[in-house]
Formats: C-alpha cells, structure tokens, sequence
C-alpha cells in the first residue's frame, strides 16, 4: 500500500494542498518498505487528487484538507486520513503500528 503524509519540514502540514512536498511510503504487513519525498507541484484546484493517484497513492495523511478535496480522493479510492499532526516519523511509526487515528479536518479553507 502506497500512502502520502502532506509535510513541511519533518511535520505534518497543516493544509495537505500548500504543504512544501509528500512523504510517499509504502507498507507491507505492517513493515516499512520504501519511502521517497515527493515535492508539491502547486495548489490547483482539482489537481492534486490525480496528481497523487497517478503516483499510486492509496491514502493520504494529512492534517487539514477542505471537503471538496476529500470528495475528489475519495472518487479516485483514495481513503483520507485527516486531523492528524506531528512529527512524520512518528505518524509513519503510528501508521505501521495500526495506531494512527484520524479526527476532524483543521481545515480553515473551506
């Protein structure tokens, strides 16, 4: 499974569409098996999505992202995992380990 983390710097971007780049990795079993940071080609309205589905993403871990968004992944099979925050090793270890819990979007660009 492939799955994106909206960074900036080493932390989960607060807004998944103006983060600085993705951490894409991939899980298998439960185990880390490959990871590539990926730098955000530009915010454009319905873009991203595809962006990332032509990458293979599966999931995306982000902290805030807008409703039409989570709409446009959700069309494409891309589960969102929104209102998480942190450092992204940390959410990676939470991830693999089955602890990751998401909440509600930070989102304010609604």
């Amino acid at each position: 499974m492939k799955i994106a983390i909206a960074c900036d710097g080493n932390n989960v971007s607060a807004h998944f569409g103006k983060c600085e780049k993705y951490v894409l990795f991939e899980s298998e079993n439960g185990k880390l098996q490959n990871r590539i940071e990926v730098p955000n080609p530009g915010h454009e309205p319905f873009f991203l999505p595809k962006f990332l589905h032509e990458k293979g993403v599966q999931k995306i871990i982000c902290q805030g992202i807008g409703p039409k968004a989570i709409g446009l992944f959700n069309e494409l099979g891309i589960e969102v995992i929104a209102g998480i925050s942190g450092e992204i090793d940390k959410v990676i270890e939470d991830y693999l380990k089955g602890e990751l819990k998401g909440s509600k979007s930070t989102c304010e660009y609604f």
